[in-house]
């Protein structure tokens, strides 16, 4: 090599390594008062590796990093070319290999490296990536490759490559670089902060506390009325309809606004001085004289209970009346301290008693004018329908996913004195959003799925709040039964009722919050190579609450960001497409969603003929229960082009158009609910097995224990399926989660019962027998 060549590499290299310290220091090793000195440098212009002790006892909850997704870095040739090799010669890989497994097992360096927020996981992530870049490289950086030069000759310390190292793990592992500022992001310790309007005005806050039909929201909604201005915030779209169909008739003017709807009173779109609103879309910088917040003990719901936080603390209005259980008021008052106001507490007392009854119905011979049987799972609902309808008597059916038209028709049938229904059949849909002249309410069963604080299903009993809830439409004081009367289906639920219902509501302690979608854009602009999903993941991993808060489970957003990653879509709109409120467990639901993601991200808008391609519209009257199960999927897809419009209104153009074949089809699906029996009948009319009675169906197993609130009980409807053959409509019901195979038998019954055979006669009277048999040889057990 020339002599000219060598000062030319020299001063390259030179330049490099003045300007090392500052920049390996800024990305591996801080230096500052307090420091404890690990490794001093051997030469000048040599990195200064510290470790940090913090004088701070209050550290913060160590992140999860199982979240941590390593980046793939690109292999680029570096800009030195292959000054390290001139200036020394050429590296032997087999002797890396050994340099590298040496450093690897070094504890000082893991020791050292968990202190720079790489635990033991990131540490062998990291190796690993480091240990391929030195061994793949064609051509490594001039300055590691003269570090590790000097190790393989002797004359450096294996130790020397901790720098270059962490450099390496913190562009694999960026967030390393910026743990302080994703930290500061995700610290949700004092949410009433972020409502500087709310802040500004000092509040009057107004509990009205009692049970249901004791008139709380009643006396809240008159203040809303007499008011200038006011917002009524609720937690369903029946309640907001029923405000504003209510503020309306009572001449003050008054707008509906929901996810899927927008009604202004004005002709010309002008917003009134009232609206009715569902709680997660009230808006926390209008003004307002009053705000009423209903149902305020959902505060601690595990999905929602973001939405009545940031209404109770964000609403800028001179009055929040709030309604709901006195099991909140204590909590709502520590909540209030962090603003600095008062609670005026307004206790009610029932308008309308109701009792628990001493015997349980036991057979659905014994129902009467004014009973609604309440049930957990639509299969129950179709059973007992079915039922029903069998003995002669007309009956009522209202579950969650019903559109609101069908339920509301539902309800006024059941009501209305003239029409021969005298039962209803329902879910604890009824629990919220419905006058219903309800004399007693019977529980089918106690047991309900739910959704834990980790976001799993599971099934448990109903709590004493959802008891109560129900239970209390019983007897409603605008209706003609002025005392409600409660009671079981089956006499072993009968005393765990009574216990569920003789303990009192336990206090809540909670309240749910819920990132922005301007917290999560800047955790992007830190991490701009991470998934939605994982940005979600890290945020709340690293977040810190107060002990009177939690974050609401993310499960849901997490399900719709991992389902449209793969669509190029910007980061605000992708949040907002994940926010959307669907039904995961309908499939053709999560497939329109999909396609609508993936059309908007064409750029290319979803017009109304697309939608009726989409949906096959026209559609047919449901012919069994399988079509109109789709049938309501058709109307929830209709819902989410409806709320995507009003966030991408230059995307979702036919709002108006989509709205009037979602109106149609609301009145298809209420013909097909009010032939609900037909439709099960016609479901599979070919079913040949016999079927167990409604005693032996229920076959419970044990006695029923006082730890009722951990019961998990949820194999009734299990025992003895039978088969049902996988290539018939039955089959596939069965599979699809429709129906069940004890469904299937008692309707086969019933029908067999209506047809009489004396072969099938004989074969239902022999399997009647050998279950009675074996029940006794169970007892006997």
């Amino acid at each position: 090599m020339s002599v000219s060549r060598c000062v030319s590499l020299f001063s390259r290299l030179q330049r490099r390594i003045s300007a090392q310290p500052v920049r390996c220091t800024a990305l591996s090793c801080h230096v500052s008062p307090g420091s404890v000195f690990l490794h001093q440098p051997h030469q000048a212009g040599a990195v200064v590796c510290s470790r940090k002790v913090s004088s701070n006892s209050s550290s913060p909850k160590p992140p999860d990093t199982s979240l941590f997704v390593p980046v793939s870095l690109k292999t680029d040739t570096p800009v030195d070319g292959s000054v390290g090799a001139e200036l020394t010669q050429p590296l032997d890989k087999s002797e890396l290999l050994k340099i590298m497994n040496r450093f690897y097992k070094r504890k000082e360096m893991q020791k050292l490296a968990a202190d720079h927020g790489l635990d033991a996981r990131l540490f062998h992530q990291a190796f690993i990536s480091f240990r391929k870049y030195v061994l793949e490289m064609t051509s490594l950086a001039a300055e590691l490759h003269i570090i590790l030069s000097d190790i393989c000759y002797g004359a450096g310390h294996v130790d020397d490559i901790y720098p270059y190292f962490m450099r390496h793990a913190k562009q694999i592992f960026p967030m390393l670089d910026c743990m302080d500022d994703l930290r500061k992001i995700s610290d949700l310790r004092l949410p009433a902060n972020w409502y500087p309007e709310a802040r500004a005005i000092q509040r009057k806050v107004v509990f009205h506390a009692g049970p249901t039909n004791s008139g709380k929201t009643y006396h809240a909604i008159q203040r809303f009325l007499s008011a200038k201005s006011g917002v009524y915030c609720g937690p369903l779209k029946l309640l907001a309809h029923e405000i504003f169909e209510k503020s309306n008739t009572a001449g003050v003017a008054c707008d509906l606004v929901t996810g899927e709807e927008r009604s202004f009173m004005d002709p010309e779109g002008r917003a009134a001085g009232h609206v009715a609103c569902t709680i997660e879309m009230c808006s926390v910088t209008t003004p307002y004289e009053v705000a009423v917040i209903d149902e305020i003990q959902m505060i601690r719901d595990p999905s929602r209970g973001w939405a009545w936080t940031r209404a109770l603390l964000g609403l800028c209005a001179d009055e929040i009346h709030v309604c709901g259980e006195s099991a909140a008021i204590d909590f709502i008052r520590e909540l209030m301290y962090s603003t600095g106001e008062e609670v005026e507490v307004h206790n009610y007392q029932r308008l309308t008693p109701f009792s628990v009854l001493d015997q349980a119905v036991e057979s659905l011979d014994n129902l009467r004018p004014g009973d609604c049987v309440v049930c957990f799972s639509k299969n129950d609902i179709y059973s007992i329908s079915r039922q029903i309808e069998a003995r002669g008597l007309e009956c009522a059916v209202i579950y969650g996913s019903l559109p609101p038209g069908t339920k509301l028709s539902q309800a006024k049938k059941f009501n209305d004195p003239e029409d021969p229904c005298k039962i209803l059949v329902a879910t604890d849909a009824i629990g919220m959003g419905l006058n219903l002249s309800i004399k007693r309410i019977i529980f089918n069963s106690l047991i309900k799925p739910n959704t834990n604080d980790k976001g799993e299903k599971q099934m448990e009993t109903i709590s004493t709040s959802q008891a109560l809830q129900i239970a209390g439409r019983a007897g409603r004081f605008s209706s003609k039964f002025k005392e409600g009367e409660v009671t079981t289906m089956y006499r072993d639920d009968l005393p765990i009722l009574k216990e569920i219902l003789s303990h009192s509501v336990d206090p809540i302690e909670t309240a749910g919050l819920h990132p922005t979608a301007e917290q999560i854009e800047m955790f992007a602009y830190h991490l701009p190579d991470a998934t939605l999903s994982n940005l979600v993941d890290i945020f709340v991993s690293l977040s810190q609450v107060d002990g009177v808060y939690f974050v609401c489970n993310i499960d849901d957003f997490k399900f719709l960001a991992d389902m449209i990653q793969h669509i190029p879509l910007n980061l605000r709109s992708r949040y907002v497409f994940c926010t959307a409120p669907i039904n995961k467990k309908q499939p053709f639901v999560c497939t329109s969603f999909l396609k609508f993601a993936r059309q908007f991200s064409r750029d290319e808008p979803l017009t109304f003929d697309w939608v009726c391609r989409h949906v096959n519209w026209p559609v047919a009257p449901p012919k069994n229960i399988k079509d109109l199960v789709h049938l309501e999927a058709v109307h929830d897809v209709c819902d989410l082009y409806l709320w995507l419009s009003y966030r991408f209104m230059d995307m979702f153009p036919d709002t108006a158009l989509v709205r009037e074949i979602q109106k149609e089809l609301d009145d298809i699906i209420q013909e097909g609910v009010r032939n609900i029996t037909r439709l099960i009948r016609a479901t599979d009319p070919a079913i040949t097995d016999p079927l167990q009675t409604q005693a032996s169906r229920r076959g419970r197993s044990g006695t029923a224990s006082s730890n009722y609130l951990t019961s998990s009980k949820g194999q009734r409807g299990q025992r003895d399926s039978g088969e049902v053959s996988d290539g018939s409509l039955a089959g596939r019901l069965v599979k699809d989660g429709l129906l069940t195979p004890d469904l299937l038998r008692q309707l086969q019954r019933e029908w067999s019962e209506q047809k009489p055979n004396p072969t099938n006669q004989r074969a239902l009277d022999t399997e009647a027998h050998h279950n009675n048999n074996k029940g006794r040889r169970k007892k006997k057990k």
